[in-house]
């Protein structure tokens, strides 16, 4: 394979995992996960939050999920400039009811960090579908958030933008810079 090959490769760095969720084989994903972070970005701040938004959106598949396969896939596209964390699972329709309303409340919500500040004294007290993990990727992940559902299958998505770092030419890995979430 020639350097313009092997530049054009590195350009997209990207892989699928599909498991059927439990807390045992969570925390092995969520180990590979943060080692792979670690491996192609380039600051501990980019890995921990990215980190961050593929355990919280891990847990909402297991908490939220019925029956079947969770496939997360994660994608580094340099040449966008940015990485994709997503998950995908079916899920009960109440469920779905409450992430819809939920993200409706993030997205009117100018404020990431005030949004997520009164989520939390608004959620105190209740157990399920607070909201408080995709606003956390919102707020302290710095990352657009998004969810598709059609029928029962929900997928989350937790977008942050990439600069790439400052390189010989040579195809270097990308930290990750804030982003400016979109109301």
């Amino acid at each position: 394979m020639d350097n313009a090959a092997t530049a054009r490769d590195e350009e997209r760095v990207y892989f699928e995992l599909v498991f059927r969720p439990s807390v045992v084989l969570t925390t092995v994903v969520r180990r590979f996960i943060t080692d792979f972070y670690d491996r192609v970005l380039d600051d501990e701040d980019s890995t921990s939050r990215l980190a961050l938004a593929t355990q919280e959106l891990l847990e909402n598949a297991i908490k939220y999920g019925i029956e079947g396969d969770t496939v997360l896939s994660i994608e580094l596209d340099r040449r966008a400039n940015i990485v994709r964390v997503r998950t995908s699972n079916r899920s009960h329709p109440r469920h779905i009811a409450v992430l819809k309303r939920r993200f409706d409340e993030m997205r009117r919500a100018p404020d990431a960090f005030k949004f997520y500040q009164q989520l939390l004294r608004a959620t105190m007290h209740e157990t399920v579908g607070s909201g408080l993990g995709l606003a956390r990727i919102r707020c302290e992940g710095e990352m657009d958030i998004d969810v598709t559902i059609d029928g029962d299958l929900v997928g989350v998505s937790a977008v942050a933008r990439t600069t790439p770092t400052v390189s010989s030419g040579s195809s270097e890995p990308v930290g990750v810079g804030s982003s400016e979430v979109a109301s």
